[in-house]
C-alpha cells in the first residue's frame, strides 16, 4: 500500500518490518510497571533493608537505634493484623452465604484433603533432601554449642495427642468473644503428690508428677472464629430473600476492608525494608551462626524452591490445565509481603486482593478457602520439621532406618496439621517428631538462631499452598458453581415474567391505522378469571371501558 501525498516516510518506520513500533513498545513497558509498581517498591524495600542491615551490623548501633529503626515495621505488621478478624468475619459470612450447605460441605472436604495431601508431599521431600545434602554433623554442634549463648528451648513434653486434642476445643470455643483475643492449649505443670507405700510400712514419701492442665493464651483462635462463621454464613444463605439483607452487610463489610487494605499496602516498602533490617541487627554471631548452619538453610531453601517452582506448579498445570507460570508471577506481591511479615495471616488482606483482582479466582471459593488454608495449610511448616529432625539425628550421628524416616514423616504431617498459628510453632513440631523417633530434644534450641530467617521462607510456601489450593479447588467446583448459577438464573427469571405481566394492561388499544374505532359499551371476550361468571369455553364477560380513540393522532 502505498503511501499519500505529502506523507512523511518517518510516519511509519516499522511498517513493512513486521515489528511493533518503538513508541508502542515503550508504551506497554511502562504500562506494564505502572500495574506493577507496588511490587517493585516492595520488592526494592527487601533489597535496601537486607543491604543496609547488613552495612549497619558492623557500626554496631545501640539497642535504642535498633528499636527506631524496627518501629515502621511494627506499625505496618500492626496495621495488616489490625485487618485479619474482620476481613476472615465478613469473607467467610459472605462466601459461604452465596452457596448451599452442599457445596460448603464440598468445598471444605477437599481444600482439607488436599492440604493434608501437599502437607505429606512437603515432609517427604524434607526427609529426602536432608538425606541427599547431609546438613548436619557432629562438629557443627560443638561450635554453636561452646560459641553460641543457650536458648530455652520448648518443652519436651508436649505431644501430638495434646495437640489433636486443643484442636478441637479450639474448633468449638465457648465464648465467640474470648476467642477474638485467646486460644486454648495444653501445659503441663510440677505438682507435689504423696503416695504411700503399700508394704505395710504405713510410711509415705512426697513425689513431683506432670499434671496436664487446660489455660488459655494469648493469641486469636482464628479456627474457632472460622468454623462459627461457616454455620452463620451457610444458615444466613439458607434463608433467601430474609437474610439478604445481612449478606449484602458483610459483603459491602468485605469491599471496605480491602480498600483500606490496598491502601496500607503503599507504605509496605518501608514497612518491609524496616522489618528485615531489624531482624539482621538483633541477631547475634551472625558469621558463627551462617557458617555452621548455612547447610541446614539452604537445605530447607531448595526444598521450599523445588516445591513452588516445580512440584506445585506441575500439580497446578495436571489439574487445571493452564499457565502456572502467569499465576505465579500474579502472587509475587503476597509472596515478598509473606516473606518480610514470616506470617500467612497477616499477609491475607493481601492475598485477598491479589487472588481476586489480579488472579480472577472465583470470589465464592477464596474467601473460603484462604482463611482455612491460613490456619490449617502448614506446607512449609512440614517440610522444616523434617529436615530439622533428620538435621538433629545427623549431627548426634545416630542412625535412621526406614520405620523411622516413615514415623518422621506421618508425625510431621499430623503435627502441621493440629499445630496452632503461634510464633515458633514449628519448634514446637519438631520436638513433637523428636519424641516420636526418640532423638534428644534439647538440640532444638540451636535452631531458634536461624528460625528467624528460614520462618520467612517456608512462610510463603504455606501462603502459596493457599492460594494454588483454592485455584485449584475451583476448578473441580467447576459444575457445581454452573449449577447454582444456573439455579440463581431460573429463580430470577419467573420474577421478572411476573412483572412483566404485572405491567401489562388487560386490554390494549387497536393501532391507528385500523379504521374502525373500538365502540363503546362492547363485552370484551378475555380468557382468565374476574369478578364475572364462568361461561363456556372458560370465557368470561367482562365489561371494560374504553377511552375515546382520539381520532386525530399522527400515523407511525
Amino acid at each position: 500500500m502505498a503511501l499519500g501525498k505529502g506523507a512523511k516516510k518517518t510516519a511509519f518506520p516499522l511498517r513493512f518490518s513486521g515489528k511493533m513500533s518503538p513508541v508502542r513498545v515503550t508504551d506497554m513497558r511502562w504500562g506494564w510497571v505502572r500495574k506493577n509498581l507496588l511490587l517493585i517498591f516492595t520488592f526494592s524495600g527487601v533489597l535496601f533493608g537486607v543491604g543496609l542491615g547488613l552495612g549497619l551490623r558492623a557500626a554496631g548501633p545501640d539497642s535504642t537505634t535498633v528499636l527506631l529503626i524496627s518501629y515502621p515495621g511494627e506499625l505496618f505488621i500492626r496495621m495488616l493484623k489490625l485487618m485479619i478478624l474482620p476481613l476472615i468475619i465478613a469473607s467467610l459470612i459472605s462466601g459461604s452465604a452465596s452457596l448451599n450447605a452442599k457445596m460448603n460441605g464440598r468445598i471444605v472436604v477437599k481444600t482439607v484433603l488436599y492440604f493434608m495431601a501437599t502437607s505429606l508431599l512437603n515432609a517427604i521431600l524434607g526427609v529426602l533432601l536432608a538425606i541427599a545434602i547431609h546438613p548436619g554433623s557432629p562438629l557443627a554442634k560443638e561450635a554453636l554449642t561452646s560459641e553460641l549463648t543457650s536458648v530455652a528451648g520448648p518443652s519436651s513434653t508436649v505431644n501430638i495427642l495434646d495437640g489433636f486434642l486443643d484442636l478441637g476445643r479450639n474448633i468449638f470455643p465457648e465464648n465467640l468473644f474470648q476467642a477474638s483475643f485467646q486460644q486454648v492449649h495444653t501445659v503441663y505443670n510440677e505438682q507435689s503428690v504423696v503416695h504411700h507405700n503399700m508394704t505395710g510400712t504405713g510410711e509415705a514419701e512426697q513425689i513431683t508428677e506432670l499434671v496436664r492442665t487446660v489455660k488459655y493464651r494469648a493469641g486469636t483462635n482464628t479456627l474457632g472464629i472460622i468454623v462459627f462463621c461457616l454455620v452463620f454464613g451457610t444458615i444466613l444463605g439458607s434463608l433467601g430473600k430474609k437474610g439478604a439483607v445481612v449478606v449484602d452487610f458483610f459483603t459491602v463489610i468485605d469491599a471496605v476492608i480491602l480498600k483500606i487494605v490496598t491502601g496500607i499496602m503503599w507504605l509496605s516498602p518501608v514497612g518491609v525494608a524496616s522489618v528485615i533490617m531489624s531482624k539482621i541487627l538483633i541477631v547475634e554471631n551472625l558469621s558463627t551462626v551462617m557458617s555452621n548452619l548455612g547447610l541446614f538453610i539452604v537445605t530447607v531453601v531448595v526444598g521450599v524452591l523445588i516445591y513452588q517452582w516445580l512440584l506445585q506448579n506441575l500439580i497446578y498445570f495436571l489439574c487445571t490445565r493452564r499457565n502456572p507460570l502467569s499465576f505465579y508471577i500474579n502472587l509475587l506481591e503476597p509472596w515478598v509481603t509473606s516473606f518480610a511479615t514470616a506470617s500467612t495471616a497477616a499477609t491475607l488482606p493481601i492475598t485477598f486482593r491479589c487472588m481476586n483482582d489480579k488472579c480472577g479466582v472465583d470470589p465464592r471459593i477464596s474467601r473460603f478457602v484462604l482463611p482455612i488454608g491460613a490456619t490449617v495449610n502448614m506446607d512449609g511448616t512440614a517440610l522444616f520439621v523434617s529436615v530439622g529432625t533428620v538435621f538433629i539425628a545427623q549431627m548426634n550421628e545416630i542412625s535412621l532406618g526406614v520405620g523411622e524416616y516413615a514415623t518422621i514423616v506421618v508425625t510431621a504431617t499430623a503435627a502441621s496439621v493440629a499445630s496452632a498459628s503461634v510464633p515458633s510453632a514449628a519448634l514446637v513440631l519438631i520436638v513433637i517428631v523428636l519424641t516420636a523417633v526418640n532423638l534428644p530434644a534439647t538440640d532444638v534450641s540451636l535452631l531458634f538462631t536461624i528460625d528467624w530467617l528460614v520462618d520467612r521462607f517456608r512462610t510463603t510456601n504455606n501462603m502459596l499452598g493457599d492460594c494454588y489450593t483454592a485455584a485449584i479447588v475451583e476448578h473441580w467446583s467447576q459444575k457445581e458453581l454452573q449449577a447454582m448459577d444456573a439455579e440463581n438464573s431460573t429463580e430470577t427469571n419467573p420474577n421478572d415474567v411476573e412483572k412483566a405481566a404485572d405491567l401489562t394492561p388487560l386490554v390494549t388499544r387497536l393501532h391507528d391505522t385500523d379504521p374502525d374505532p373500538v365502540p363503546h359499551d362492547l363485552p370484551v371476550l378475555l380468557k382468565g378469571t374476574d369478578n364475572g361468571k364462568l361461561m363456556a369455553g372458560n370465557e368470561i364477560h367482562v365489561e371494560v371501558e374504553v377511552n375515546q380513540k382520539d381520532t386525530t393522532t399522527t400515523k407511525m
